[in-house]
């Protein structure tokens, strides 16, 4: 969802079996790519308690879309996509 300021959320569940399962290191992965492009005051990022989705972990939403079994790779295709104009709206070129 994106917030009043338009920075995009992204939230990651917290809880240990989605933890353990790779958000500790999502959890890096969002940090590092939110620093090294910039992103900072574009993206707003929280934590959550589990949400008994345990088995579909790790869970993470980015933008109010939710997504689960996240491994690294897949993180940081959705992760590529921020910053980025939608399809709905036009860009100056």
């Amino acid at each position: 969802m994106t917030q009043d300021d338009g920075a995009v959320e992204i939230v990651v569940c917290l809880g240990s079996s989605c933890f353990a399962r790779g958000n500790s290191e999502n959890l890096a992965i969002i940090n590092t790519h939110v620093q090294s492009h910039g992103l900072k005051a574009s993206v707003r990022m929280t934590g959550q308690l589990c949400k008994d989705e345990c088995m579909q972990g790790p869970n993470l939403s980015i933008g109010g879309t939710a997504y689960h079994g996240v491994t690294a790779a897949r993180l940081r295709e959705l992760l590529q996509q921020l910053g980025r104009p939608s399809r709905g709206e036009h860009g100056t070129t």
